[in-house]
């Protein structure tokens, strides 16, 4: 389990892609690093909201499924 200090004081990337504002802009996930090795995501419109937490090889997954463009009929 993740304690609260460590998700307030993680240091939180948000994509480039998340544009800045306006009808659907400003919407993106952010990620962090923490000091367990596991890596949480929120959603950037609410930072106080729940936090998803993976392991570094779950996420190396869901990086290589986006690479290879295995979810791109989701969006």
């Amino acid at each position: 389990m993740t304690d609260h200090d460590s998700l307030t004081r993680a240091a939180w990337r948000k994509s480039s892609f998340s544009g800045s504002g306006g009808p659907g802009g400003g919407n993106c996930v952010e990620v962090a690093a923490l000091p367990d090795g596991r890596i949480a995501v929120r959603n950037s419109t609410d930072p106080h909201g729940p936090v998803a937490l993976f392991g570094r090889a779950e996420m190396g997954a869901w990086v290589r499924g986006c690479r290879a463009g295995e979810f791109d009929g989701l969006a």
